[in-house]
């Protein structure tokens, strides 16, 4: 676990947002990791921290999460990293509403294409598992003096408190004092370009600088060689209005820049988070049939990439490959070295055959990607053939993520006992270049990373130990993390790891270059006459993006372009306000928006949320009043089943936890098919509910399908008598 939390934490584009977006780590459900993880975050990275930090309440929510990670046996990383990242995902999550697009029709050909000029491999494609950026030299002001790093926590109890009051008196103001706005925006935001050039040896003194007061702490650090990315100002406290804007008032039009968008096929209801936004990529999966040519292609999303290592004959058939294609690409220029290639190959198959084969990175991520033959038992069904045929499926990279997790699949679990494989896998700490791994029709994007971390395992398959390297953003030099132990090391260390699982960043230079821009600009003194709200969010992978994508404000407006009744008690967390020309800036060069200078509660949504209210207090008082009716009859007929994973989503919604009510009642999980009848599975999650109550639910959402329990009524020894003497009356008639 510490080994997994240090590679987290020397993550800047999450960290920055447990550290700036504290506010907004705000959970109902249980065990509420995010709040546990946001404390961790900020105890790691206070200044004044002590020398070691226990992390007891997010092991113990883990173990309520996962029974996997009770009691005391040894347990993967990699697994546990998952977990986490999974639940603070669902914690986290927002729902918000994309559009599916179809895909350029030529594409699939140009794909295809590619793919038939490489040689065939006998790989198996392997299932995906699951800021302080560099900027450049800052403006006169900052060349004397080194702005605060954004990795450490600015203020103590004592200042947040002086925080709390500052905000609670610029709240209350109806205007906003623009030249104050200006210097606590100015601030903090100066911190924006801190690559400035240190000796390599020596002491260097970074002061950091609180926004209320002129206090300065002094941080000793040595072989200071890289920047951090600092906070941006959140000028003055938001001001609520009762009401929307007139129309003509403050707002301002932008237009955007025409671009090309692909064909809309449908609106799709989608979750994000801080997680998903850091770590999901995707994957474009195509599978053809080889009988009748039909290509079907998927999109499937991956957090981390989970990749073979190549053995000996692997690494020869890969090398192989790629020499072929070299090969044939030099025969179709003309060029004269070609036969080189071929030298090349034997002497490198020869070198691993004797010595021992040399496993790069990009050989792992070559076999992970490489062509697999479906064929035998591994037929592919063609929807178009309506049969099993022979296939071959490939897959690129359609969407590479922020940070990209690379898990190395070191163990081999077999029937009766597990293995570990050994071999060393060679990897650069910067510039890995993932371009040969990028579909055709992906959008321009950065496919450059430099290495954050590394975890590394030591021992066997059944016992062993867990350590970590990583890179720290304050002052770009490498440690060790060994439990409570920290020790700084050489790159060389790092570079002869045995790597387990690996965290790359993309690396860009023009990221850097829009950081500096907008420092820039607030050194300019022309008085701003609006002031505009931005994501508190977007403006956090503004900081540590190297793609932060266009400014989405929409986790504070509603589609009304209000704020929603629920998070206006939030707003300070949510917003921050930048003057007119930063906003035209960052508006000119990501686009996106909408822009807004004036925040009022919208009235639609509080009419909507008060339906809601009163829909929820009458689901949940006619539920525990049937119920209560069924708990006290005594020999009820008939006995309902209902899917309790549904249920928990109905009671989320009722309770106020969740905002959108559940779909339809899904019992297709606890039921199974019996001589024509619909019965209960065995061992299935369920309720048992009265027919009212089902009635009264099934009403309401629909779904199904009908589960019954029917209760077999014993016959008393009276009716038995009295059903003879009926039957011989009966028969005497007859």
């Amino acid at each position: 676990m510490n080994a997994a939390l240090q590679a987290l934490s020397n993550c800047p584009p999450l960290t920055h947002f447990f550290l700036d977006c504290g506010g907004l780590a705000r959970t109902d459900k249980k065990p509420a990791l995010c709040k546990s993880y946001q404390k961790l975050m900020s105890e790691i990275w206070h200044k004044n921290r002590p020398g070691s930090v226990m992390p007891t309440n997010l092991f113990q929510g883990i173990k309520t999460v996962n029974p996997t990670f009770r009691g005391y046996s040894q347990q993967d990383a990699q697994e546990f990293l998952r977990c986490l990242m999974d639940v603070l995902h669902e914690e986290l999550k927002e729902q918000v509403f994309e559009v599916e697009e179809d895909r350029h029709p030529g594409i699939l050909e140009e794909i295809m294409e590619e793919e038939k000029n490489q040689s065939d491999s006998d790989f198996q494609s392997c299932e995906s598992g699951s800021n302080s950026d560099h900027t450049e030299n800052e403006s006169r002001k900052l060349s004397e003096e080194l702005s605060e790093s954004a990795m450490l926590i600015q203020e103590d109890q004592k200042e947040q408190e002086t925080v709390k009051s500052w905000q609670k008196e610029k709240k209350n103001s109806n205007h906003f004092n623009q030249n104050n706005c200006l210097q606590d925006l100015e601030k903090n935001l100066e911190s924006l370009a801190e690559d400035n050039d240190f000796s390599s040896q020596g002491t260097v003194k970074v002061q950091i600088q609180s926004r209320i007061s002129d206090y300065a702490t002094e941080v000793i650090m040595n072989d200071l060689s890289a920047s951090q990315t600092p906070l941006l100002s959140e000028g003055s406290a938001p001001h609520l209005s009762s009401s929307p804007p007139k129309s003509g008032s403050l707002w301002t039009s932008h237009k955007k820049a025409p671009t090309v968008c692909l064909p809309k096929k449908k609106r799709q209801k989608k979750y994000r988070s801080v997680i998903s936004d850091v770590f999901d990529g995707t994957i474009v999966s195509s599978v053809q049939c080889l009988t009748c040519d039909r290509i079907s292609v998927t999109l499937e999303t991956f957090q981390d990439l989970s990749l073979p290592i190549p053995g000996k004959e692997d690494l020869a058939k890969l090398h192989s490959s790629s020499h072929q294609t070299s090969l044939v690409k030099a025969g179709s220029c003309g060029e004269a070295y070609a036969p080189q290639g071929w030298v090349a190959f034997f002497l490198e198959y020869f070198k691993s055959w004797f010595w021992g084969p040399t496993v790069t990175l990009q050989d792992c991520l070559a076999a992970f990607f490489a062509r697999d033959e479906l064929k035998g038992d591994n037929m592919y069904s063609c929807e178009k053939c309506k049969k099993l045929r022979n296939g071959v499926k490939f897959c690129k990279v359609q969407k590479f993520p922020e940070i990209l997790s690379i898990h190395l699949k070191r163990f081999r679990h077999e029937l009766m006992f597990s293995t570990k494989i050994g071999t060393h896998v060679s990897f650069p700490l910067e510039g890995l270049d993932l371009q040969p791994f990028l579909a055709k029709d992906s959008p321009s994007q950065i496919v450059t990373y430099d290495l954050l971390s590394v975890i590394c395992h030591h021992g066997t398959a059944s016992s062993g130990h867990y350590i970590a390297y990583c890179r720290n953003n304050l002052n770009n030099l490498w440690y060790e993390f060994d439990d409570q132990s920290v020790t700084e090391v050489s790159e060389a260390t790092v570079q002869n790891a045995e790597a387990y699982v690996l965290f790359y960043r993309k690396s860009s230079d023009d990221a850097q270059k829009e950081r500096r821009r907008v420092t820039s600009l607030l050194n300019l003194t022309e008085p701003s006459l609006l002031q505009f709200y931005v994501s508190r969010q977007w403006l956090n992978k503004f900081k540590t993006f190297a793609e932060p994508g266009p400014i989405s404000n929409n986790d504070f407006l509603c589609g009304h372009g209000g704020v929603p009744p629920r998070k206006a008690g939030l707003i300070e967390d949510l917003v921050v306000m930048l003057p007119q020309n930063i906003w035209d800036y960052l508006y000119g060069r990501f686009g996106g928006g909408p822009a807004v200078n004036h925040l009022y509660v919208c009235h639609t949504c509080q009419t909507e949320l008060e339906k809601i209210e009163k829909r929820r207090k009458m689901e949940l008082e006619t539920f525990i009043r049937l119920n209560k009716a069924f708990q006290e009859e005594d020999n009820p007929a008939v006995i309902y089943c209902i899917s309790m994973h549904w249920f928990r989503e109905w009671e989320g919604f009722v309770k106020g936890k969740d905002v959108d009510p559940p779909g339809a009642i899904d019992n297709s999980k606890i039921a199974v098919t019996k001589c024509g009848h619909i019965t209960l599975k065995q061992g299935a999650d369920s309720g048992q509910i009265s027919e009212e109550t089902w009635t009264f639910l099934h009403n309401i959402y629909g779904g199904g399908p009908e589960i019954t329990l029917r209760q077999t009524v014993p016959v008393t020894e009276s009716e038995s008598g009295q059903s003879e003497e009926k039957i011989d009356v009966e028969t005497r008639n007859v």
